[in-house]
């Protein structure tokens, strides 16, 4: 199974302790009505617990999916439940969502806003260009995707390198003129892995992996990656 998450940091450092006092408990009840009929949704966090140097959640969200079953449209009521966790290094606040981008992102600003009321209290961890650079150039052989994007060339959004492409180093230099690294897929060697990394840390693991497992990686291998400033 693919796991996918993304990092975040806080635009102030916030004790973990403070952190765990404000989102104790929390719960946000809402209506929202489906076919005439108002449907009762709750959204949550539970499972606060302190491990180790981390405060680990999860973050819990009733859904509604339309579906049409024999031509009658109903109304499907599931729980989405997504783990993350806060952390400190270097005096900067991180905060990890284990989910894919889109929702990962909707979570950090839910949870911002819970602890710090005010714009902009969650804001998307960075990691260079030159960064995903060096990673492809110190094992380029690693390496099986490359995504470049802010491409001056008229009408191209992004360019791409994979497979054989990647052999040609000539075409990879090319591209790094008119563009920068967005996202890479190496085969992390050391931890066994085939891992997607963008400049905006979002992870995906292609490897089978467990969560916790998962999140072991994201501490040892992609903060340190990241931007500090």
């Amino acid at each position: 199974m693919v796991l996918a998450g993304k990092l975040f940091k806080l635009e102030e450092r916030v004790p973990l302790e403070l952190i765990a006092e404000k989102l104790k408990g929390w719960k946000m009840e809402r209506v929202e009505e489906y076919g005439g009929k108002e449907i009762k949704l709750e959204s949550e966090v539970r499972e606060l617990d302190f491990r180790k140097d981390l405060l680990w959640g999860v973050f819990s969200e009733d859904k509604v999916i339309p579906t049409t079953y024999r031509g009658e449209l109903r109304y499907n009521l599931f729980t989405r439940e997504s783990g993350f966790f806060f952390t400190e290094k270097e005096g900067i606040t991180l905060l990890f969502v284990v989910e894919k981008w889109r929702i990962a992102n909707n979570i950090a600003s839910k949870l911002g806003e819970i602890i710090i009321p005010s714009p902009g209290a969650v804001v998307e961890a960075k990691i260079a260009h030159e960064t995903l650079k060096e990673l492809h150039e110190s094992n380029p052989e690693a390496t099986k995707v490359i995504y470049f994007d802010q491409v001056d060339l008229p009408n191209i959004n992004k360019l791409a390198l994979y497979g054989n492409a990647l052999q040609d180093t000539t075409l990879y230099h090319e591209y790094l003129k008119h563009g920068k690294i967005w996202y890479v897929v190496f085969e992390d060697k050391k931890y066994g892995l085939v891992v997607g990394l963008t400049r905006n840390c979002v992870v995906t693991i292609f490897s089978k992996i467990d969560e916790e497992t998962f999140i072991n990686y994201v501490l040892e291998r992609i903060v340190p990656l990241m931007e500090r400033e």
